[in-house]
């Protein structure tokens, strides 16, 4: 009888609480008078535990399970972390997405724990929304980062960061560990789709405007959410392509190709910077003095909070093996720069951190720096005016506009690959077997961070959500549909061979739906690029019908596929595309969507050949013979930038403002672009520049800029690019970005055109 009353009571408070003072704009000078009073206040206790983030499991009962309530938080392991510990941040939820309410709750628990502390400190809670608000029923997921580099659209990139970062808000989450700026070089790396591709401009740009997305509404509003860059410095690009292992670049290499983005996202006003876990050059960069502070804070200047990624403190001793004992790991990682670690499963670090500090180890000074940081983003992030969910930021979760936006970044994202004898768009009227394990499956369109960490769980993703099958029912018809899709990448039916050449009989066109399953980080470890054999086996059945074989890819690295490229009609690469990615593969496949995506990363014909299109010019040269030399050591199955379209582009006419650049001025160029086909479409127009002769062997070509417009049939459009000498620099071998005199040579589309550069 007392339950109804009790339930109100509690929905009663949990409205209250989010009716709190609405968040107030300080200025930095104010908030560093509040952090510094505040820090007079506080213990070294009280300090440590600021700088500890644990992981919500540490708190939950033993049993929980998501019950109508959702998760269960043990009151007495949350008091212990809270008042015994002092910890400062939660991160993570389980593997089964929460509702807003649930985690309105949750973090309720959590703020109602912390402000019964002696200096009432709220907690920052931080989760990995990398493509949409992960771990949250009813979100809506977005194209990974490698599709969104694929459409070579900055404002739909922009877009889908401010409404994921609107999402995650209204859950009372307000610290985002996103986004990755590091570069997608390796495709055998399982981490290659959270990336924008092999490019730095392009990884730069893209990082930039998902940044200001995020945060130009300003931390206080119910419209932001603090950003996280990552990972720093060098992770992408692990010798054996394995995740967190060690990566070999040349600090000549590191600072050119790695390092602009991260300067970029520091300009740009980025809260929180995450470390990469591994090791570069030998030295593990948690424990990097070099990298963290003198090159970081010093000559990057960022003044924000630094992360550690997941357990890496104590892997300086468990798996770096470079400090003797988790005590000594302690003691590099906060003397190397660290502000907080995400320690995450225990206390360790806060019992360690205390005693070094108390014994003199580690300076009271020192912890100050990273404590003051960490309470600044709190003040910034309103958390110290209302610490519980905001009722102006849950009106902002579950728009209507946000599945429009999923379905036109999956769109602008799908790169055409191959479309021989224009035999895409396919007619409706026609009969399709769709075949293959990612057609009917909903993993593989979302892929890693997709209301779990995995992302491979169907049960979590809504009904209503289509799968390429249902998507193509709905344009063609059930009755001219033949389906042999099974869910699940381990059934055998999705092999079936003898059943697959049986119901090609009936069809007019096969449809392979191959890629991946999702995986996210270490799981998605491979040690053969080449797509999986079973589905090799699949496409050559498929072929051997001599029906036309039109194979879709949903894929967060470019599985090799060469021995079936040759006789495929068309190939679409998808990504990973999203909630919406099935209705956007159908839109392409029939023709509703003309496809305009560029490809963000050089796809590898064969396993050996990871080569990227901005390789020096020796790395075009390969010996055949010895003394017999050929350029020919660039082959990839589709360069960086291919894409094609159902209409066709012609370039035409470039001209320049001087044909010579001088010192601090800037040269305009212009080129004309023309839709030739019969179709409406769009095009990404990139400007690329080549130093031909320079004192650091120079890259044969560079991504400088690029602008996408849309033309009708027969419509042609000048295009206007300017360009000034910080396009022309590189990194010398004192490691300084300087510019050389000289000759250079752009290239837009197919016409290219030599200026110089003058002092």
């Amino acid at each position: 009888m007392l339950k109804k009353p009790f339930l109100l009571l509690a929905s009663l408070t949990l409205i209250s609480q989010s009716l709190l003072a609405t968040p107030i704009k300080r200025s930095d000078q104010d908030i560093d008078k509040e952090v510094s009073h505040l820090l007079s206040k506080m213990t070294i206790e009280e300090k440590v535990g600021q700088m500890t983030q644990i992981t919500l499991a540490v708190i939950l009962d033993k049993g929980s399970r998501e019950t109508g309530d959702g998760l269960v938080i043990d009151k007495e392991k949350l008091k212990k972390a809270i008042h015994t510990y002092k910890v400062g941040s939660i991160l993570n939820s389980t593997a089964t997405a929460l509702t807003v309410k649930q985690w309105n709750r949750l973090i309720k628990e959590i703020q109602d724990e912390a402000l019964q502390t002696p200096n009432e400190i709220p907690v920052i809670y931080g989760v990995d929304a990398i493509h949409g608000v992960t771990y949250t029923k009813g979100s809506t997921l977005y194209p990974h980062n490698i599709g969104l580099a694929a459409t070579r659209n900055l404002k739909l990139a922009k877009a889908t960061a401010k409404a994921t970062g609107k999402e995650l808000r209204a859950t009372g989450v307000r610290w985002n560990f996103d986004p990755v700026l590091d570069l997608g070089v390796n495709p055998i790396w399982s981490r290659f789709s959270e990336t924008y591709g092999e490019d730095t401009y392009l990884t730069t740009q893209m990082g930039v405007g998902v940044i200001q997305a995020y945060e130009e509404d300003g931390l206080e509003n119910t419209t932001a959410v603090a950003s996280t860059m990552k990972h720093f410095i060098g992770y992408s690009d692990p010798a054996n392509g394995k995740d967190r292992t060690p990566a070999y670049i040349p600090d000549i290499v590191l600072w050119e190709k790695y390092l602009p983005q991260f300067k970029a996202a520091v300009n740009a006003g980025s809260s929180s910077i995450m470390i990469n876990s591994a090791s570069v050059n030998g030295i593990p960069v948690h424990g990097s003095k070099r990298l963290l502070t003198d090159l970081l804070r010093g000559e990057l200047g960022f003044k924000g909070l630094v992360v550690t990624d997941w357990e890496d403190v104590i892997r300086l001793h468990t798996r770096h093996m470079v400090a003797e004992s988790p005590r000594e790991a302690v003691k590099q990682a906060v003397d190397a720069g660290i502000d907080m670690s995400m320690v995450p499963k225990d206390f360790s670090f806060y019992e360690l951190l205390v005693d070094l500090v108390k014994s003199g180890d580690i300076s009271e000074e020192r912890i100050d720096k990273s404590v003051s940081i960490i309470l600044k983003l709190k003040y910034q992030l309103g958390l110290f005016d209302n610490a519980y969910h905001e009722s102006e930021a849950a009106q902002n979760f579950g728009k209507a506009e946000y599945k429009n936006l999923a379905l036109k970044a999956a769109r602008e994202s799908i790169t055409l690959l191959k479309n021989d004898n224009d035999i895409l768009p396919l007619p409706k009227n026609a009969k399709i077997l769709l075949a293959g394990p990612t057609g009917n499956s909903h993993a593989p369109l979302n892929g890693s961070w997709s209301y779990s960490w995995q992302g491979d769980v169907e049960a979590n993703y809504p009904e209503n959500e289509k799968t390429i099958l249902d998507a193509f029912q709905r344009a063609v018809g059930k009755k001219n549909l033949i389906t042999h899709t099974y869910a699940g990448f381990n059934n055998e039916k999705n092999y079936d061979v003898n059943g697959l050449i049986k119901k090609a009989k009936k069809a007019d066109y096969i449809v392979l739906a191959l890629g991946e399953n999702a995986y996210a980080e270490s799981p998605g470890a491979l040690d053969d690029l080449n797509l999986a054999k079973n589905q090799m086996a699949l496409a050559q059945a498929a072929l051997s019908t001599g029906k036309p074989v039109i194979v879709v890819l949903a894929e967060g690295r470019p599985r090799i596929i060469k021995d079936i490229v040759g006789a495929t009609k068309a190939i679409v690469q998808a990504y990973i595309p999203g909630s919406q990615g099935a209705q956007a593969i159908s839109d392409v496949i029939f023709g509703d969507y003309n496809p305009n995506g560029k490809l963000p990363y050089s796809y590898p014909q064969f396993t050996g050949d990871f080569a990227n299109y901005d390789r020096v010019y020796l790395s075009d040269i390969q010996q055949l013979t010895p003394g017999d030399m050929s350029y020919n050591g660039y082959k990839p199955q589709w360069p960086f930038g291919h894409g094609l379209s159902y209409t066709n582009f012609a370039y035409s006419n470039i001209k320049l403002s001087s044909k010579t650049l001088k010192g601090d001025n800037k040269l305009n160029i212009s080129v004309k672009v023309t839709n030739t086909g019969k179709f409406e479409g769009k095009e990404s127009v990139e400007l690329y520049v080549s130093d031909l002769f320079a004192s650091v062997s120079p890259a044969v070509k560079r991504l400088k800029a690029f602008k996408k417009i849309n033309l009708k049939a027969g419509q042609s459009k000048k295009v206007n690019f300017t360009i000034s000498k910080d396009d022309l620099t590189f990194v010398n071998p004192e490691l300084k970005r300087i510019v050389e005199a000289g000759e250079f040579t752009l290239a837009i589309g197919s016409e290219k055109i030599n200026f110089h550069y003058q002092f």
